[in-house]
């Protein structure tokens, strides 16, 4: 393990003990200095949210921009913690789970449930309440600093997760659990290194994963929509209904409906969306060079 690998590690183990409070406040006060220090995260951010929101204005798109990357950085102290603590401690800051029963639905009809679960507050934490219904499958790439891996993997797992690559041995892992009537947990705001076609994201065309599609289509299981959204006291998390045409045959219909799930989500908590991802590289005619410098 090198140096940065050891640190790494030793500086997550040792924010995972904090209680909640003071790992909020550690986050609070890294994610201030990263605003004052204009580093990437805020540009990129900003870049976003012109692209996305035009027609807000200027000064209420800068504060969302500042609260955005604050709200990350949040997100980056809690899930050490999440991933380390037992189970029942992270289940205790869960307030309430809204519109629940869109889980229980599909257990009822025994049909698999995809739930896909956009980078909105810590969806860490999601995702581990969700392992905690029943058997549920993720895929899982490992971390670029190797040292890090246990520790994810560990906390990833702790309430019987099963994670799988991001493969096409994967693929057929998740084929499976769904055909099987299990749930199945999916991030669907990202670009795809392959299997991706373009559809509206906030009025832009985005490389949007053609994943979700697919596994609807070859499995003829439900979807929802769900994050866990940062609360004062704690977390609340909130559950979506996908909109039908999700279910098209048609490829496009289907990546729209996915978007507009996405965009729907992001409407409960602007400020916690990952905006500082850079979603838009590519168009389709290639780089769109927006993340450019100068």
């Amino acid at each position: 393990m090198d140096i940065k690998g050891r640190l790494a590690v030793a500086v997550l183990r040792l924010v995972g003990r904090l209680p909640l409070r003071w790992s909020r406040r550690l986050g609070w006060l890294t994610g201030h200095i990263a605003v004052l220090g204009r580093g990437e995260s805020l540009r990129v951010t900003r870049i976003n949210l012109q692209l996305c929101y035009p027609t807000m204005e200027a000064e209420a798109r800068e504060r969302l921009a500042r609260h955005s990357v604050v709200q990350t950085a949040l997100t980056g102290f809690e899930v050490a913690g999440i991933w380390q603590q037992p189970w029942s401690r992270s289940e205790d800051q869960i307030v309430r789970v809204r519109n629940q029963q869109l889980l229980t639905e599909r257990t009822d009809r025994g049909q698999g449930l995809l739930v896909l679960m956009p980078h909105i507050g810590n969806w860490e934490l999601f995702g581990m309440y969700l392992s905690t219904l029943g058997p549920s499958t993720a895929l899982y790439a490992p971390p670029k600093v190797a040292a890090l891996d246990p520790l994810i993997r560990s906390g990833r797992q702790m309430n019987g997760a099963h994670m799988v690559p991001t493969s096409i041995r994967g693929v057929r892992a998740l084929l499976k659990a769904l055909k099987a009537g299990e749930m199945v947990m999916v991030l669907p705001d990202q670009e795809p290194d392959s299997g991706g076609d373009f559809a509206p994201f906030f009025g832009q065309p985005a490389l949007t994963m053609t994943l979700a599609h697919n596994l609807l289509q070859r499995t003829g299981c439900r979807c929802v929509f769900g994050f866990a959204k940062r609360l004062r006291d704690g977390f609340e998390l909130v559950l979506l209904p996908a909109e039908q045409s999700i279910y098209a045959a048609e490829q496009k219909v289907s990546l729209a409906a996915m978007n507009r799930g996405v965009e729907a989500c992001i409407a409960s908590a602007p400020d916690q969306y990952q905006w500082e991802y850079k979603r838009f590289r590519r168009g389709p005619r290639g780089r769109t060079h927006r993340y450019r410098k100068g």
